[in-house]
């Protein structure tokens, strides 16, 4: 099994910062690629960034220049550092990973998702 762990949500206030983390643990052969989506209230999730094994990146057009993805060097934690952080970033974050194991292959694996809240 596989399992995806979130941490760094929270209450920021406009302009501020927040560091997302995401950690891949269990029978974990290659992680492919991690990505984070949000969903607002009510709302579509949405592509925030991802990151590929290899390091290439793709950004939402909301979140180019402010928002930032990384791997760690073991590639299994995906870190979503957020800058300039406004109100319409308040969401619902999920962390979700392309993992390869022996038993299942390729396959997506989805976090519990974490709260984004900016407000002053």
């Amino acid at each position: 099994q596989v399992e995806l762990v979130e941490s760094g949500g929270g209450l920021v206030q406009p302009g501020g910062s927040l560091r997302l983390a995401c950690a891949a643990s269990g029978t974990v052969v290659v992680v492919n690629t991690m990505a984070w989506y949000r969903r607002v209230l009510g709302g579509d999730r949405e592509l925030v960034a991802k990151v590929y094994n290899g390091g290439k990146t793709n950004y939402a057009d909301s979140a180019k220049g402010r928002f930032t993805i990384s791997m760690d060097n073991a590639k299994t934690t995906a870190y979503l550092q957020m800058t300039s952080l406004r109100p319409e970033d308040t969401a619902d974050y999920y962390c979700t990973a392309n993992i390869y194991t022996w038993r299942e292959g390729s396959v997506d694996y989805w976090g519990q998702g974490t709260q984004v809240s900016v407000s002053s």
